[in-house]
């Protein structure tokens, strides 16, 4: 499978301008998915090495077909898991610290298209969303065991759905009479929560909310982050891009303060504030009018780039 069928990489030249990549260095990218970041970074290497993340099988064949075509002079290796284990397979591989990192927090457009999944309400498929197609629990799961109370809160927090409860209540009561399994039956089952005209603005919400509570993205991204610190040595760049507000919000608290939370944290002896990274980009960098012409996913991403102190 080629990166054109899989996905086309969002702000590419941002994020390779962003890794500042010494030919020699070690990168690591968490979110390989089609290999399109990988692919570019490793045509910079000279010597260097690329460790790619990615616990999704499809991305096991793209990884396949990279290696392949990897210059002797460089080194390639991909590992299929979670990136929120990336520190200990770094150390496994003889890595107490590389030159750079790159995470692409959004889902690949070829999950999305792939009816499936259960990613898009588009289509008519089982509750799935699971990022990691071995992992137990899906949006059937949750959809099925979850409380009112459970329910409500990822639909208010993750999706910022107003009417969260009424939502959550349906959801209940319909389960009671018959399983909802499949994403057709979940819309109907909703329909009458839906806000006319705006349908498919509120349905995305819904659908973000069960994929980022199927697959624990906030807590995958909080650890990641944390982990980076003690990864990237001095100088080294972590490049992030999100796709949603609570993305960018742990990104910005991140990069700004040395912890999600965003408090800033003052040295005991000195009192000057202690952060582990500096800013390169003062404001979030977006898609120029060109890509957002052919890349209708690069619409909602945002880049942040960090210097290790």
């Amino acid at each position: 499978m080629t990166d054109s069928e899989y996905h086309i990489p969002v702000m590419l030249d941002q994020c390779l301008n962003g890794l500042d990549i010494n030919p020699q260095g070690t990168y690591v990218d968490v979110t390989f998915g089609g290999g399109g970041h990988s692919r570019e970074i490793l045509k910079k290497l000279n010597g260097g090495t690329l460790i790619a993340f990615d616990q999704d099988e499809d991305a096991v064949e793209n990884a396949r077909y990279l290696q392949e075509s990897v210059n002797e002079s460089n080194r390639f290796i991909f590992v299929r898991h979670n990136f929120k284990y990336f520190n200990n397979f770094l150390r496994h591989f003889g890595f107490e610290k590389v030159d750079g990192i790159l995470a692409d927090l959004g889902v690949s457009s070829h999950q999305f298209d792939v009816a499936e999944r259960g990613f898009s309400f588009r289509y008519d498929a089982e509750l799935d969303m699971r990022m990691n197609n071995a992992a137990k629990f899906s949006a059937k799961e949750l959809i099925e065991t979850y409380s009112k109370p459970q329910l409500a809160t990822i639909f208010r927090v993750y999706g910022e759905i107003k009417n969260a409860g009424k939502l959550a209540d349906t959801i209940i009561i319909s389960r009671d009479t018959e399983k909802i399994t499949t994403t057709r039956q979940l819309i109907e089952v909703i329909n009458s929560c839906l806000p006319k005209y705006n349908e498919n603005k509120y349905l995305a919400k819904l659908f973000q909310a069960l994929r980022i509570e199927v697959n624990k993205e906030m807590e995958v991204l909080k650890r990641f982050l944390e982990k980076t610190t003690d990864a990237i040595k001095p100088n080294g760049r972590l490049v992030v891009m999100t796709y949603h507000s609570l993305e960018d919000r742990l990104v910005k608290n991140f990069i700004r303060a040395g912890n999600t939370d965003g408090k800033i944290e003052k040295d005991m002896i000195y009192g000057n504030f202690s952060t582990p990274f500096e800013a390169v980009n003062k404001k979030i960098i977006i898609a120029t009018n060109n890509e957002l012409a052919i890349n209708n996913r690069a619409r909602s991403a945002k880049l942040r780039i960090a210097k290790r102190i």
